[in-house]
């Protein structure tokens, strides 16, 4: 039987302003990093497929997430933890994401960083590990 990987990216939809910069970076990075590894994945006999959800915008609270066979990345990778930072939107003093003026941003810290957009690094880990969990 052929194993499969199915990573789920979620994301709340295009109507909200700010978010359409940061997610079109998470969708190349993502785009790029399946690239890279799905002839190398399909030759060890594993199908690869991408699933995007667009959430409701009146979800907007709900962050961005990309789950690996139906597992977060934070769960996946040992010493990777979710955090919030202070929303940093180029655009705005009030968060036009959430419609809040003090919003905090979902942000994953790992290796003393911290990044709203998932690293291809971490992409690609989180990938394998998913794969051993099978």
């Amino acid at each position: 039987m052929k194993k499969e990987l199915v990573i789920e990216w979620k994301h709340i939809g295009n109507e909200i302003e700010k978010t359409r910069e940061e997610f079109e970076e998470t969708g190349m990075t993502l785009a790029a990093v399946l690239a890279e590894i799905r002839m190398l994945l399909e030759m060890e006999g594993v199908a690869v497929r991408m699933v995007e959800t667009v959430l409701p915008d009146e979800v907007a609270m709900e962050p961005e997430r990309l789950l690996f066979n139906g597992v977060p990345v934070e769960e996946l990778l040992e010493g990777v933890e979710v955090t919030a930072t202070s929303c940093s939107c180029a655009s705005c003093e009030s968060c036009e994401t959430c419609g809040e003026e003090e919003a905090e941003c979902r942000t994953l810290r790992y290796n003393g960083e911290e990044y709203e957009a998932i690293p291809p690094e971490l992409i690609g880990r989180a990938a394998a590990k998913a794969l051993e969990k099978e």
